[in-house]
């Protein structure tokens, strides 16, 4: 009886004494370190909050010279967030701003800044929008390879051809000793902003223009129409003569006749010698669109060091750091 006893004291006694030592050692791991899955040890890293995974659709629509630009962010877009559509088009600025009015896309590409009605007809759909300067732009004056005479031209020449009452039908009506042959014109459509532009800086008034001529918002028609024809000659942005140069030449533009000519190039059009045709192009995107996260993350891409390379290999010329700084403050 004495030795059972003392046998279950003892067996009493070593469950006690484990019983203490398990929760000592619960109370050590508590606070020490822990190996990792790899073997070595450190504390346990807090778990990273999910991304938020980017759906959706963005609308973009409005002028071809913009583009080439907003075509080259959103296929770059599109590879990092694989569940976003963006859709570009190229209907022209006047249009592109009409949409955007019309609550149709959520950006608005344009190579003329937006008109004071056009800014009220959307405030009067509860919506507003905010203009983001994207890169430098030199609308470039054009003739066909074979062109031989026409390097350069005065303003003053430009508004001979392309005012509304012009009389020029020959390159000889242009100046004396040019040839005998009748000039075949191509340029924008009333509707695009380079052709708004172009008018106002040549013509002295926008959209006032000759219309005799074969028009186009779709810029690779004018390369080509241009670049078919030896008498021919047409305008467009920089971008397109850059792709096209081997089949092109660009003309020299004089103020007057006293100024030297200067032709479109990264410098000139960086440094605005390139006058009077060198000049900023935009997207315009709604406020509402801000607010949905596909747009936003969009429009921070845009304007990043990434979009700023896109819009380089685009053959435009990037804008100082702080306008895309600016931009950005817009998205904040």
């Amino acid at each position: 009886m004495l030795n059972q006893t003392m046998r279950k004291g003892t067996i009493l006694m070593s469950s006690a004494v484990l019983a203490l030592t398990l929760a000592a050692c619960g109370q050590k791991n508590e606070g020490d370190t822990k190996t990792s899955a790899s073997g070595g040890t450190g504390a346990t890293a807090p778990a990273k909050p999910a991304e938020t995974k980017l759906t959706g659709e963005i609308k973009i629509d409005g002028s071809s010279t913009v583009f080439p630009i907003s075509s080259a962010v959103a296929e770059e877009f599109m590879k990092k967030y694989k569940d976003v559509k963006v859709s570009v088009g190229e209907s022209g600025s006047g249009n592109g701003i009409k949409k955007l009015i019309g609550l149709e896309i959520d950006i608005a590409n344009s190579s003329r800044k937006m008109k004071d009605q056009e800014i009220a007809d959307l405030k009067a759909k509860n919506d507003d929008t905010v203009m983001m300067p994207i890169a430098l732009d030199g609308i470039t004056v054009v003739v066909h390879k074979d062109n031989t005479w026409a390097k350069e031209m005065t303003v003053a020449e430009l508004k001979k051809i392309w005012d509304k009452d012009s009389k020029v039908k020959k390159w000889s009506d242009v100046r004396e000793g040019w040839p005998a042959d009748d000039i075949k014109l191509f340029g924008p459509g009333t509707a695009s902003g380079t052709f708004e532009y172009f008018t106002e800086a040549i013509n002295g008034v926008a959209k006032v223009s000759r219309t005799d001529y074969t028009a186009s918002e779709d810029d690779n028609v004018l390369v080509k129409g241009v670049s078919g024809d030896k008498n021919a000659m047409g305008y467009f942005g920089f971008s397109y003569y850059e792709e096209n140069k081997t089949k092109l030449n660009a003309v020299g533009i004089k103020v007057d006749d006293a100024s030297p000519a200067v032709l479109p190039s990264h410098e000139t059009i960086e440094k605005l010698t390139y006058k009077p045709l060198s000049r900023e192009i935009y997207i315009y995107p709604l406020k509402s669109a801000l607010q949905k996260p596909q747009v936003k993350e969009f429009i921070k891409y845009y304007n990043s060091a990434d979009g700023q390379k896109l819009v380089e290999e685009a053959k435009y010329i990037k804008l100082a750091a702080d306008k895309y700084t600016k931009n950005l403050e817009a998205v904040k």
